[in-house]
């Protein structure tokens, strides 16, 4: 059964692509009242914002690509037999609902604190092994908490080592450098605010897994037939697959030695395809069992594949009808120096919801967000700061980034849904209490 009629089997819930509709819809209305030109009628207007997205719908081609090949990569990644052994030995510490829920939870918030993708793959991988080597041993586990607590990674993304936006700001000729200048990653990722409110919400989201894993978990079936390790006939001969991971990798590391010291600024996405590439031809040696596993991996990047361009509509949609500003201004009338970097928090948590990409909302809201602080005299490594917590926030609700999870674990989005309303929850109190005390 394929992902989108899973999720609305018996539940008649709507599946992610209808959500993506569903969502495309609404802005359209609400772009339509409230942008409108006095001299435009609405039919006329109603196709004119249609062109807008019908002009989005295609600017997101690149980073689609890189989505399905972080998927893709990440995926045959983790049938490779190496790391196969490290997911089964966590599997194995993972023998009771508790500690499959902290494991899981645990695991994947450092691999998505040091970056995003890695995290949302491993933390799929991982909660269905761990689902599956329960369910074989008769352990009753709370599956989807686990599944969910596998999604962690996408609410300290943006703070930590890939963030979009804080790395951006580091780089020379940004396109904010004439406003803010260069923002040191010291001043964003490693500063004291930040790390100690990314250590606060660790220690906070441990606590709330920990109460959600209180309830007993009853047996129920499993609801994949196939392990996504399952032992394969491979060849295993064959080293060109290796010498050619080990070319790769060399050149991608070497971007540590060749760049300007303190800059991340090539710790990006095809940065970490780059390496994900090279490691996977590593561990497989033999380029024919690794384009096997490739083609395992596509099967699970078909929703990001239709659903990325929607979105990009939406975007445009936004950028170009001029809403976005709109809202903006209006957010900047309402705030004081005290109170932007907050609103900013909330705003970048709203936005989000419609706009579910950290680098192409940063590009749309960040102009207007720096360009009100610096006439606030607000600090700027703070603003970006607040915009990135907002931005990862609304990830536990908006059920885009959790495409490769849903694939990979074989769960509804309204499973996860009911237990990441808690982390979101969570999420909220810890970054605006953070923002109010550590930055306003």
């Amino acid at each position: 059964m394929d992902l989108a009629k899973r999720e609305k089997t018996k539940t008649g819930f709507p599946s992610t692509f209808e959500i993506a509709l569903l969502l495309s819809g609404i802005i359209f209305i609400l772009i339509l009242i409230f942008t409108k030109p006095a001299d435009h009628n609405y039919p006329y207007y109603g196709f004119e914002v249609l062109k807008f997205w019908q002009k989005g719908f295609w600017e997101l081609l690149e980073f689609t690509m890189q989505m399905i090949l972080i998927l893709v990569f990440g995926y045959s990644l983790a049938t490779s037999d190496q790391i196969n052994k490290l997911i089964i030995k966590l599997s194995s510490l993972a023998n009771s609902n508790l500690k499959a829920v902290l494991i899981t939870g645990t695991v994947t918030l450092i691999a998505g604190y040091i970056n995003w993708g890695f995290g949302l793959v491993l933390g799929a991988v991982l909660a269905r092994k761990i689902g599956e080597v329960n369910f074989k041993n008769s352990v009753p586990i709370n599956y989807p908490l686990i599944c969910a607590a596998g999604y962690l990674g996408m609410m300290v993304w943006h703070s930590g080592l890939s963030g979009s936006a804080t790395l951006k700001v580091a780089e020379k000729g940004h396109f904010l450098e004439s406003t803010i200048g260069l923002l040191s990653v010291s001043e964003t990722i490693f500063s004291k605010q930040n790390l100690l409110i990314n250590l606060v919400l660790v220690v906070a989201l441990i606590l709330i897994m920990s109460f959600l894993s209180k309830k007993k978990p009853k047996m129920s079936s499993f609801p994949l037939r196939d392990s996504i390790n399952k032992n394969e006939q491979r060849s295993g001969n064959g080293y060109l697959g290796a010498i050619i991971g080990i070319l790769i990798l060399t050149l991608g590391l070497s971007d540590f030695f060749l760049s300007e010291q303190g800059n991340l600024g090539f710790f990006d996405l095809n940065f970490v395809n780059f390496l994900l590439l090279g490691i996977g031809l590593l561990f497989f040696k033999n380029l024919k069992d690794y384009v096997k596993s490739l083609e395992q991996g596509l099967k699970s990047a078909t929703d990001i594949l239709i659903q990325f361009p929607f979105y990009a509509g939406i975007m445009g949609m936004i950028k170009y009808s001029g809403f976005l500003e709109s809202l903006g201004s209006l957010l900047v009338t309402a705030s004081t120096a005290e109170t932007l970097p907050l609103l900013s928090f909330f705003s970048a948590a709203v936005v989000n919801l419609f706009v579910p990409s950290g680098g192409g909302q940063w590009a749309i809201q960040g102009p207007i967000l720096m360009e009100t602080a610096m006439q606030m005299g607000v600090d700027a490594s703070g603003m970006v700061l607040s915009f990135a917590y907002g931005d990862q926030l609304t990830n536990m609700l908006q059920p885009f980034w959790a495409l490769p999870l849903l694939s990979i674990t074989g769960v509804s989005a309204k499973e996860i849904l009911k237990y990441t309303i808690y982390f979101f929850l969570c999420g909220l109190f810890v970054f605006g209490l953070g923002i109010w005390v550590l930055i306003c």
